[in-house]
């Protein structure tokens, strides 16, 4: 009795501490820590948001965004105001490299091309965010990864993309978009010769088409079922993003949760199917495929051998999974806007759609472009420069630091996140002139460098030593995309058309994009 009164005695003290640490801890993560990270920067002559306990500015960014999406804009190119509204509000109010909380976490606008130079370059310094679980259900991979992972997976993936193998893939390209000029014309055939046509489901499907080709061969029906199921998730995504900023919201089990973890599960057993299929036909002794799929496991069985023939040394089939979603998902996003855009902006300057094809028809005349005649194509590079400068893919990106690091003048707490805001970069009037928002190709007749006088202000693909892996395969496959619709039509911005750029984890046309097409009669060159 005796002991058992002073075990009583012990522990009820012992639990008020472990109650009064685990409040402190609480008390720290969601006020104390964010005042004295709020404290530093201000210190550091930075100006942003005041912390507003638990939320930080989740509850007003979300708002401003479902306000931004409920009314469409003019015809005009300023998009950022209505696309990443929060982020201009931001920059707006309080100048350049301001800060703002998404819950209980700062984080820094980053707006001056002398620090995201720096930022881009140093990634071990500045590496990506930690992903949360859900996001993990869309993609991973060499995207999302850090150091040696990083440089592991980058050095295994780049044979696939090299310009020997793009060679190769370009039948491929011609396959997929022919079948979708062809569905135009007959459209346009049972019209009279031209007829209104929605292109955004074409062109989404046109490089779902190509991306699944591309990466599985002769499986490609079963990449494209994979392919929607991708699309679902990152619609859910977008669904849950702001609430995954509530407290506890992580851990409760919504539908929509439930319904990504079983795409998820159908996404890898489809992908491990195919790709145990084809490890066997290597193992079989045959030759390895031509599609990213066999030329990234020809590259990760050379990779094994040469680091002493342990699977350590390559990619798992997990790993290889993993590639093969980024495959798919970045290659056709990025792709599919891209296009839409150019189709939107050819269909209003018509001065720069007729150049366009002047330029096609002279290199290629009606026959199929060639990779020596597409990377030789300077006009329709400028206008799909221009396009990606005013209508990027994706419209920021995130950098996290690992520990307190030194960025220009500034002392980074490793608590904060740095936000790279590539449509407020490409816009911004100071680094582009007071026609930033306007459609320019012209300005990028002398490259890139030029353009940009050598600052860091154009990065539709990153930039630095994680630029893009796939650029030029989506920079080969929309130039050929738009030759052949320059070849066989000219086409104009009907009517019914509304302008409503939105953001869903690329820059999307929210109404679609209509478009009026005529057919061209062929010209003889």
């Amino acid at each position: 009795m005796e002991a058992s009164k002073a075990t009583k005695e012990i522990g009820v003290p012992v639990a008020v501490l472990v109650l009064i640490w685990a409040a402190w801890k609480v008390v720290n993560w969601l006020w104390l820590r964010p005042k004295k990270l709020e404290r530093l920067l201000r210190k550091q002559g930075l100006q942003g948001t005041p912390y507003t306990f638990l939320t930080g500015d989740s509850t007003k960014m979300f708002n401003m965004r479902k306000q931004a999406k409920t009314k469409p804009m003019n015809l005009s190119h300023d998009i950022i105001p209505r696309a990443s509204s929060f982020f201009n509000h931001i920059v707006n109010q309080y100048g350049k490299n301001p800060f703002m909380w998404i819950g209980a976490s700062p984080r820094i606008i980053i707006t001056d091309p002398v620090l995201l130079k720096d930022v881009m370059n140093k990634i071990y310094d500045f590496t990506k965010p930690d992903q949360n679980p859900l996001f993990k259900l869309l993609t991973t991979g060499v995207a999302n990864y850090n150091g040696d992972q990083w440089a592991k997976h980058r050095r295994i993936i780049n044979p696939a993309f090299n310009v020997e193998k793009l060679k190769i893939m370009l039948p491929t390209f011609y396959k997929s978009i022919n079948d979708m000029v062809d569905k135009w014309e007959k459209m346009l055939s049972s019209h009279g010769g031209s007829c209104e046509i929605d292109v955004w489901p074409f062109l989404q499907n046109v490089t779902c088409d190509v991306i699944s080709r591309t990466a599985f061969g002769s499986s490609y029906e079963e990449g494209k079922r994979i392919f929607e199921l991708l699309k679902e998730q990152a619609r859910l995504i977008v669904k849950v993003f702001f609430k995954l900023y509530i407290p506890g919201y992580r851990f409760l089990p919504t539908s929509e949760k439930k319904r990504m973890k079983r795409n998820d599960k159908d996404i890898k057993a489809s992908l491990k199917g195919i790709i145990n299929k084809r490890e066997k036909a290597m193992e079989a002794g045959e030759a390895s495929k031509d599609d990213l799929l066999g030329i990234l496991l020809e590259s990760n069985h050379k990779e094994i051998e040469e680091h002493g023939n342990s699977k350590d040394d390559g990619m798992s089939i997990q790993d290889v999974m993993e590639e093969c979603k980024i495959f798919y998902f970045a290659g056709q996003e990025t792709t599919s806007v891209l296009l839409v855009w150019t189709m939107v902006l050819l269909s209003r300057y018509s001065e720069w759609q007729k150049r366009a094809r002047e330029e096609v028809l002279q290199v290629f005349g009606n026959q199929i472009p060639d990779f020596n005649g597409l990377n030789h194509l300077k006009i329709v590079t400028m206008i799909l420069y221009e396009v990606l400068r005013l209508y990027p893919p994706v419209l920021t990106l995130t950098r996290a630091v690992p520990r307190d690091m030194k960025l220009g003048q500034l002392t980074i707490p490793k608590e904060v996140l740095l936000t790279l805001p590539i449509g407020l970069i490409q816009h911004d009037r100071e680094l582009w002139g007071d026609d930033a928002k306007e459609f320019k190709p012209e300005r990028f007749s002398e490259g890139v460098l030029k353009a940009t006088k050598g600052q860091l202000s154009f990065f539709p693909f990153g930039w630095g030593p994680r630029i893009c892996i796939g650029q030029n395969f989506a920079m080969l496959e929309a130039k050929m995309a738009i030759s052949m619709i320059l070849q066989r039509f000219w086409f104009e911005l009907s009517p019914t058309y509304v302008h409503a750029p939105t953001d869903e984890v690329t820059l999307k046309p929210q109404y679609g994009a209509q478009i009026v097409f005529h057919k061209l009669l062929p010209v003889s060159v």
